[in-house]
């Protein structure tokens, strides 16, 4: 039952990453490509936590997800930083009033590879942790 859970997190994640990578290459919509990244790494961060017997909490903050991961895999510390920033977006920059954000399609391209990286190490240790748990 929980690695069901798990699974469809990580697959819902893996839409919205795909989402925004076609995004990227066809449109500047920066602000709707932002909201995907978000959601991506959102979603794979709940999928890992939930794997190590995390209560889902309906939270979008990912600096909170982040601090939470840290406590399974010390590699999440990095991302700290990262995950203040995309969630300040999602709380405040997708909405009126104010302008859309003002990334470059450079720095959007980057905040993309910073998610991609997450999201590879917890596929990671998602594939070698639930194997370890069937032995």
């Amino acid at each position: 039952m929980k690695n069901q859970l798990v699974k469809e997190w990580l697959e819902r994640g893996k839409n919205d990453l795909e989402t925004a990578k076609i995004l990227i290459s066809k449109v500047d919509f920066f602000d709707v490509i932002l909201f995907h990244i978000h959601q991506a790494v959102e979603k794979y961060l709940k999928g890992f936590l939930i794997f190590h017997g995390w209560t889902l909490i309906k939270i979008h903050d990912l600096e909170v997800l982040i601090t939470e991961a840290i406590r399974f895999e010390n590699f999440f510390q990095k991302y700290l930083d990262f995950g203040r920033k995309l969630t300040a977006f999602y709380l405040e920059g997708r909405y009126p009033p104010g302008p859309v954000s003002s990334y470059s399609k450079e720095e959007i391209k980057e905040i993309l590879n910073k998610a991609e990286e997450i999201i590879e190490k917890i596929n990671m240790l998602y594939q070698k942790e639930s194997k370890d748990h069937l032995k």
